[in-house]
């Protein structure tokens, strides 16, 4: 994959990726990362990118001329472009797993009050949110986005059954989990854990996911429970369907 990151402050992108998991990405050479400083491309002589919104307003807005210089030159064909905005869709672990197959991304990294409307009506870009909240430009939104994608790309972790199980990947949020030693300032693991009885565990676990959820996101465990409930719905008619057949 190449991610190619726009952006017109570069040096809070690159220290982020050429640290854990997104190194390990790079130097496996699975991910292929390009930042591109957006001013390298403006035409004005102070090499500026922003100006005042026509009509009047607070804040400045991002020139179109440099942002469209720099999308065009790393268009391939086969990019995908990304505007992280609080405009946009919230991102998810759907999200992330459907874009950890794409060959090309790009993001396009805002700042300001907001960029040129121009910039978003001539390109095809996915406007993306990381949550009902205002950062200051596209790089943090950016990096998360990322890092949260390049994971869930085969070979970049060890075990990709790990990222597999995580909050989000299944319907519930994670469980608890723990390692030696067993018993620490007096809080003990929980016997179960230690007694190798697998079924026994996989419930456990199961059972600690659906109370964690239950508790603290409602809304996730009303999802869930329907999920359950068309499933054994679904079962149900399918035996009707076995017996019928059968009969």
């Amino acid at each position: 994959m190449i991610i190619d990151i726009l952006t017109t402050f570069p040096w809070m992108i690159e220290p982020i990726i050429e640290s854990s998991i997104l190194k390990i990405a790079s130097e496996k050479e699975i991910v292929v990362f390009n930042v591109i400083d957006i001013r390298e491309y403006s035409k004005n002589k102070h090499k500026n990118t922003d100006d005042a919104p026509f009509g009047g307003g607070e804040g400045m807005i991002m020139s179109p001329q440099p942002l469209f210089d720099t999308i065009i030159d790393v268009q391939d064909g086969l990019e995908k472009i990304i505007f992280p905005t609080p405009d946009g869709i919230i991102f998810d672990q759907v999200m992330a797993k459907k874009l950890s197959n794409e060959k090309h991304l790009v993001f396009v990294c805002g700042h300001y009050k907001g960029i040129d409307q121009r910039v978003r009506d001539n390109f095809k870009m996915e406007e993306i949110s990381i949550g009902d909240f205002v950062l200051t430009g596209g790089e943090i939104p950016t990096l998360a986005m990322v890092d949260s994608i390049v994971r869930l790309i085969p070979g970049v972790i060890n075990n990709i059954k790990s990222a597999e199980s995580d909050s989000f990947s299944q319907p519930l949020l994670d469980c608890p989990w723990y390692t030696r030693p067993d018993s620490y300032e007096g809080n003990k693991v929980p016997e179960v854990l230690l007694g190798g009885n697998h079924k026994k565990i996989d419930e456990w676990r199961q059972s600690k996911r659906e109370e964690k959820t239950k508790k603290l996101r409602p809304d996730l465990w009303k999802k869930y429970i329907e999920m359950e409930y068309i499933s054994q719905d679904n079962t149900k008619e399918q035996e009707f369907k076995i017996n019928k057949k059968s009969n």
